[in-house]
């Protein structure tokens, strides 16, 4: 039987599309040099043309190939961070494809940590351009069940490896500006961002360019509504439930590690049992706080 990272790299060579495992969710990858292929995945993602893609790397030693410059603040990020959750903005090489950064002049960079993805990289020897594994707009997926349930027949293979461990997505870092500004918090919190620039890192600005800067993004079927105290949430709950309403009560400040690692997972949970709406109780913005505060900010279309 042909082992599951060979069929994979048999597929991605070919020409195909195939989910693949990370440490954050699983992402939907082609061959970021085969514009017949990315397109695909805009296809299967039903996603807009102009919204770039991220290029997963193997290693940083890739970078040159991507990315006309690296800064400084972009080379130390890499050199603490990568295998890992983040994600780099770098001006593009002229090389990279249109359709991987959507027109833009820059194009997003990571090294994942997950061993099977970064073992199919290496092998492939090039650059995976990998949105999540599911339908644009929609709740990300953490499993290969997940993917299987989006996407279906769509995807040419599901690479399965397991459970995602951080279960949100990559901390974006724009290193095309200075200082560099945090575009989409996720698996490095801000904080050691901060701490390892040694500054603090710019306000957001400027338009769309990233994944997951959309107001409504990472949304379930079912109505989100977040709340900063506990007790207005839990108000808000009885409400709804005298009136009929099935409700379920999110409360994300617990434990930061554990919600992340299951947001998703619960989110689409809600809409298998068909609950008319969640009622999320925020964190801190500290640690993973600003990952999970983003994810439901946007769940409930208020990003």
């Amino acid at each position: 039987m042909t082992e599951p990272v060979d069929r994979a790299l048999d597929i991605l060579r070919g020409g195909g599309v195939v989910a693949i495992p990370t440490e954050t969710v699983y992402g939907l990858a082609a061959d970021a040099s085969n514009e017949a292929a990315v397109r695909r995945i805009f296809e299967i993602k039903r996603r807009p043309a102009d919204h770039p893609l991220i290029v997963h790397i193997a290693s940083a030693a890739g970078l040159e190939q991507w990315a006309a410059s690296v800064s400084r603040d972009a080379a130390l990020l890499a050199d603490d961070c990568w295998p890992g959750p983040l994600t780099l903005l770098l001006p593009r090489a002229a090389s990279v494809l249109n359709v991987v950064t959507g027109g833009r002049s820059s194009v997003g960079l990571r090294v994942p940590a997950h061993p099977l993805t970064l073992e199919l990289l290496t092998r492939f020897g090039g650059g995976l351009a990998a949105p999540s594994a599911n339908r644009y707009g929609k709740v990300s997926p953490t499993t290969a069940a997940h993917v299987h349930d989006d996407l279906g027949p769509d995807v040419d293979f599901i690479l399965d490896g397991g459970a995602c461990p951080i279960g949100v997505e990559s901390t974006i870092v724009d290193c095309t500006v200075s200082p560099p500004q945090i575009l989409r918090p996720g698996g490095i919190p801000n904080e050691v961002i901060a701490a390892l620039l040694e500054e603090t890192p710019g306000e957001t600005s400027g338009p769309r360019r990233a994944s997951g800067m959309l107001a409504s993004h990472y949304a379930p079927v079912c109505r989100v509504e977040i709340f900063d105290d506990p007790d207005e949430a839990r108000l808000h709950v009885k409400e709804l439930r005298v009136t009929g309403q099935r409700v379920e009560l999110l409360d994300a400040t617990v434990d930061l590690v554990d919600t992340a690692r299951h947001l998703y997972e619960r989110l689409r949970d809600a809409d298998r049992r068909n609950v008319d709406e969640v009622v999320a109780i925020l964190p801190p913005p500290t640690g993973l706080g600003h990952a999970i505060r983003d994810r439901l900010t946007k769940a409930a279309g208020l990003g």
